[in-house]
């Protein structure tokens, strides 16, 4: 009864996997929790109030200004009572409204109104999820404090197949468990590098790679949710920085190597996620490249290696690295392993679409010294949960 005494309020909006309510709402019970539920009136026509007041044994709220409420302001009673709020199905319109802070029906005000932690469960047609317009909510959301949990890849309702379902209630029900539970990186420094790295080739052109900085950013947010103090260095990307992690931005591998170095010497857990170029110019040129010749040569040399220089200090922190591969995945992260003596490998096959650059989700298998634990393709939130959490584990081994 993980949830004994755990007060969580379920906010269900109007998508068809408010269905999936019913059984998120027995999840949450059965774990010991005491569960009221409000609902938008959309999502009435999904599911009805009467079924999750059965459910849940007590009365479902729906209207803003409810005159059976306390003082007639249930969305503060409500905001009030709630040790965890819970918002599912978070459809795109739902999503939207939070994320402009909008007061206009009962879910939305209550989330305003409430210092509980709020998760969101994202669901709608992958069309919809992928819109620009929700991926900024998404983004901005998360900046603020919110968290994201899912969405899942599948079949939808609607027919069509991609990102966008609804994660299922038992996995809903583990996190929140996991929301109470014990943070073990509480005393914990923790410095991530994320995203791509530019190399200039003259004012207005430059070397980089597809990497989105999702992973990294997904894996500060997780550090700091158990209890870590979490730096990240990030390169070039759209994301926002995740609440209450100290961000410092750079453009190069030189510039990453700098930052990173300035702060070993206080760092326990150092995770090199960025995808650093290995080739800058030579000679980078003060004015813009005119075009003239057919062809065009341009000398590189090697960057510095970020993760070497980190592991090869006399009192190195505990250094994982990410392998990014498309062909022969295990041999190179072997490879990678060993030649730079890290403590763990995080290898993944970029080849494949659905978990490469720019994707949502991702699978990793990680290596150390005689071990090696693969996590299933999920979504990039809870990967990097279960990897900050085997790292944690190797750490204090």
């Amino acid at each position: 009864m993980s949830l004994t005494n755990k007060n969580i309020l379920l906010g269900i909006g109007g998508g068809i996997a408010a269905y999936k309510c019913a059984d998120l709402v027995r999840r949450l019970k059965e774990r010991g929790a005491d569960v009221r539920v409000v609902m938008s009136q959309s999502a009435m026509e999904f599911i009805t109030p009467l079924t999750l007041q059965a459910l849940s044994g007590h009365p479902v709220a729906s209207d803003l200004l409810d005159p059976s409420a306390e003082a007639s302001m249930g969305h503060i009673e409500l905001a009030r009572w709630a040790d965890l709020m819970i918002v599912a199905p978070a459809t795109a319109n739902l999503l939207a409204r939070i994320n402009a802070g909008m007061a206009d029906e009962l879910i939305t005000t209550t989330c305003l109104a409430t210092e509980a932690p709020i998760a969101l469960c994202p669901a709608m047609n992958q069309q919809m999820y992928i819109n620009q317009a929700t991926q900024e909510n998404l983004s901005k959301l998360t900046s603020k404090g919110f968290t994201i949990w899912g969405p899942d890849q599948g079949s939808q309702a609607c027919g069509e197949v991609g990102p966008g379902r609804m994660i299922e209630p038992t996995d809903i029900a583990n996190r929140a468990e996991q929301c109470f539970g014990p943070k073990p990186l509480v005393g914990k420094s923790v410095m991530i590098t994320a995203g791509p790295t530019r190399e200039a080739i003259d004012p207005v052109r430059y070397i980089s790679n597809h990497s989105s900085g999702k992973m990294g950013y997904a894996l500060a947010q997780a550090a700091r949710e158990l209890g870590a103090e979490v730096t990240l260095v990030s390169g070039p990307v759209n994301l926002s920085t995740p609440k209450s992690v100290t961000c410092i931005n750079v453009e190069s591998a030189q510039e990453m190597l700098d930052a990173v170095m300035a702060k070993t010497e206080m760092t326990d857990i150092f995770i090199g996620c960025a995808a650093v170029a290995d080739y800058r110019i030579a000679d980078v040129a003060t004015n813009k490249i005119k075009k003239s010749n057919e062809t065009m040569q341009i000398e590189l040399v090697r960057n510095p290696d970020i993760l070497a220089s980190v592991a090869s200090l006399p009192k190195p922190p505990f250094t994982l690295g990410f392998a990014a591969e498309t062909q022969d995945v295990e041999k190179y992260a072997l490879d990678k392993l060993k030649r730079k003596k890290l403590d763990m490998i995080a290898a993944n096959d970029v080849s494949n679409q659905d978990i490469g650059f720019n994707s949502n989700d991702n699978a990793v298998t990680v290596y150390w010294e005689q071990g090696k634990q693969a996590i299933p393709q999920t979504s990039k939130a809870q990967l990097a949960r279960q990897l900050m959490l085997l790292i944690e584990q190797r750490y204090n081994k």
